[in-house]
């Protein structure tokens, strides 16, 4: 594909300096919040415990509403993340916590599924998976730092339900900030990355499908800017024989962006608590954490509970970042439920 890069949505350029004040990102719940997620939590348990039966109506917060307006404005079309802090965690076990979280999302997006059993709950802890294994996928993975990047959806939501013993910082990245400094710098390898690039599929596949796909990495769609960013991805596509090679040019770009997520100047650094709630923006936002070390043995295991969400806010997107771009996964939509020798 040939394009002439230009800079997009500058209105959210900003660097590390400008959003270094937690309070200017942090949405912090008052009492009057709390005693209405209670009695919406009361509200959607006497129609089901199942959280696919519950839907926005069947979640009511009416005295929230304007407040979730804003956090869903902010996400698309303003500084592209938000902590809601916190939950009450004394008052509330996991699944309540989850309902409450659950139900929270709603208001801000619908459910999209997460991977091919169709989990519209997704569980962030270590699951054994080991870190070389080609299919694992990253909240499977524990203990190791995860490098910047996106998810497959809109909206992506992290609610902490224990932290780690020892580190698992969540760091977000402005990578509209690193893609308009490219566009100056290096606008050769803004390019690269509007070309369809070979993506792994990591054994998710359509039932008789090829093992990889293809998409961009930067798409500009009615002069917005759309980012899915996930480079191991890309790079992994290249153990399947028949994937396109990637170029020298498309493996230095990957790795600029990657390089430019790490510089200080373009990201920030959040250690969410029990009960907190993360919301990022999938399209402008990369996400990752640092390592950790875990202790489950006295109830000290990184768990964290994901959401990936459609927004309703945003009305237009390129074809590649419909939901329906993974159809084969929604086929069945599921919750994901660790089993109980792993819930610590």
């Amino acid at each position: 594909m040939s394009v002439t890069p230009r800079k997009l949505d500058t209105h959210v350029d900003w660097r590390s300096r400008d959003v270094q004040d937690p309070a200017a990102w942090t949405v912090a719940l008052t009492a009057a919040d709390h005693r209405e997620l209670d009695a919406a939590l009361a509200h959607a348990k006497a129609k089901s415990s199942n959280l696919l039966d519950i839907g926005r109506d069947d979640f009511p917060l009416d005295g929230l509403v304007p407040r979730l307006a804003e956090i869903e404005r902010e996400l698309i079309d303003g500084r592209g993340f938000v902590r809601i802090s916190a939950l009450d965690t004394d008052r509330y076990d996991d699944d309540d916590l989850t309902m409450l979280y659950w139900g929270v999302g709603m208001h801000l997006g619908d459910p999209w599924p997460q991977n091919k059993h169709g989990h519209v709950m997704g569980d962030v802890t270590d699951q054994g998976r080991a870190p070389d294994d080609p299919e694992a996928r990253g909240n499977e993975l524990g203990l190791i730092a995860l490098d910047y990047h996106t998810d497959g959806s809109d909206l992506v939501g992290l609610m902490c339900l224990r932290p780690a013993k020892r580190g698992g910082l969540s760091c977000v990245a402005n990578v509209v900030a690193i893609y308009n400094q490219l566009v100056e710098t290096r606008p050769d390898l803004v390019a690269a990355l509007y070309d369809h690039l070979p993506w792994d599929f990591r054994g998710e596949q359509p039932p008789g499908g090829a093992p990889f796909y293809h998409r961009r990495v930067f798409t500009e769609h009615e002069g917005r800017l759309f980012v899915r960013f996930i480079p191991q991805y890309i790079k992994a596509s290249q153990r399947h024989p028949d994937a396109p090679r990637l170029s020298p040019l498309v493996i230095e770009a990957l790795d600029t962006v990657s390089a430019m997520a790490n510089d200080p100047q373009f990201n920030v650094y959040m250690d969410l608590r029990p009960g907190e709630i993360q919301f990022i923006n999938n399209y402008h936002v990369l996400h990752g954490r640092t390592a950790y070390e875990d202790d489950a043995a006295s109830g000290q295991k990184r768990h964290l509970k994901r959401l990936w969400l459609a927004t309703r806010y945003l009305t237009s997107r390129p074809e590649s970042f419909k939901n329906v771009a993974r159809s084969h996964w929604a086929e069945k939509l599921s919750v994901s439920r660790l089993p109980a020798a792993e819930k610590v």
